[in-house]
């Protein structure tokens, strides 16, 4: 039986991108028989995170790490984030000889540039430097692929995301009670889903002046603040499995504000349930959205969010179905590093390249 570790920083209670899409890729891997294990921050000691509290971060997770890799003796090991694990992983693999795959899930200089004002090209280069030696890295859209390879980036790879139209369906409406509503909300509803921090741009949404009712799902170290600036807005919190395919389903319009986002996961979720979107046209959404019929782009957002009122569910089913977790498993699968270089095996060190 091959033998598949995942590592991340990110992973449940979190709800994210990355979180969906490694436990979606788990879950796949399975089903093909493959034995899976997922290294989180849940199997080492953790600190909140500085800037979200949250959020933690594993401390000094090598000598957990090898001895993981050790039991484990994995045929493929994929790095999906670059944090304090991914770190240890790498360094790992290029300690023993092995080939490892990485995700660029997040584009980290301009979260970094939003979050503290650190220049893009500073955090570009250790950005390169983690994904360098990697057999393949994984880029969601052909966009975000010809991005890398023009900032030097060998070896990427298309793997995009994908959605579960058994979970996220125009009939989740009927789950609606579940979401526990504020009574009488007026229409129509535009509904925003994910973190509430500054580099998702949420305050361009808030700011609208848009008839009806602005929902926001999530939650995150921004929306104390937001909460207060913009009392007009429901803020719901997060919500989960029915309840938020409930959301999706029930909502007129779905809202996607980020500009830093190299996916965009919940675009997907919202066209699964029938719900037109709204964005700036950047270049995650028009990576996800172009071709479909099913969404306005507009670098006025008020004038793409009551254009898109009027998108017809039927294209936004039509595009979410080309893009299913299936498919996105297969390609995950193929391009993964299967077996090459040397096993985990204690006390046979190779060269330390990782220096």
């Amino acid at each position: 039986m091959k033998r598949l570790l995942l590592v991340t920083d990110a992973w449940s209670p979190q709800v994210n991108g990355v979180v969906r899409t490694m436990q979606e890729m788990r879950r796949h891997a399975i089903r093909q028989g493959i034995r899976v294990r997922v290294l989180h921050p849940g199997r080492f000691h953790t600190v909140p995170c500085p800037t979200e509290a949250s959020l933690r971060l594993s401390t000094f997770p090598y000598r957990r790490m090898l001895a993981h890799f050790e039991r484990f003796q994995p045929d493929a090991v994929h790095l999906a984030t670059e944090g304090p694990l991914g770190l240890s992983a790498r360094r790992l693999c290029l300690q023993k000889g092995r080939g490892f795959t990485t995700s660029f899930c997040t584009h980290f200089p301009e979260y970094l540039r939003e979050r503290v004002g650190i220049p893009a090209t500073w955090t570009w280069k250790g950005v390169h430097w983690f994904h360098r030696q990697a057999s393949q890295v994984f880029a969601a859209t052909r966009p975000l692929q010809r991005e890398l390879e023009q900032q030097g980036f060998r070896n990427v790879a298309l793997v995009p995301r994908g959605v579960d139209t058994s979970q996220f369906h125009p009939e989740a409406a009927r789950y609606l009670p579940l979401a526990n509503l504020p009574r009488d909300l007026p229409r129509p509803w535009f509904l925003s889903v994910g973190r509430i921090a500054q580099e998702k741009n949420l305050e361009a949404f808030l700011a609208l002046d848009l008839p009806g009712s602005q929902l926001i799902v999530g939650d995150g170290p921004e929306r104390v603040r937001l909460q207060e600036k913009y009392p007009q807005a429901h803020f719901l919190g997060p919500r989960h499995g029915n309840a938020l395919a409930a959301l999706y389903a029930a909502s007129d319009v779905f809202v996607f504000p980020s500009l830093t986002d190299t996916f965009g996961l919940v675009m997907l979720e919202a066209l699964a349930s029938g719900t037109p979107v709204a964005a700036f046209p950047h270049q995650a959404p028009k990576a996800v959205l172009e071709g479909g019929n099913c969404a306005q782009m507009n670098v006025d957002l008020k004038k793409a969010c009551l254009h898109a009122l009027h998108m017809q569910a039927e294209h936004c089913l039509i595009h979410a179905q080309k893009m299913t977790w299936e498919k996105v498993g297969e390609l995950f699968l193929q391009n993964l590093d299967w077996g090459s270089g040397k096993s985990f095996l204690p006390g046979h060190p190779s060269p330390d390249h990782a220096a």
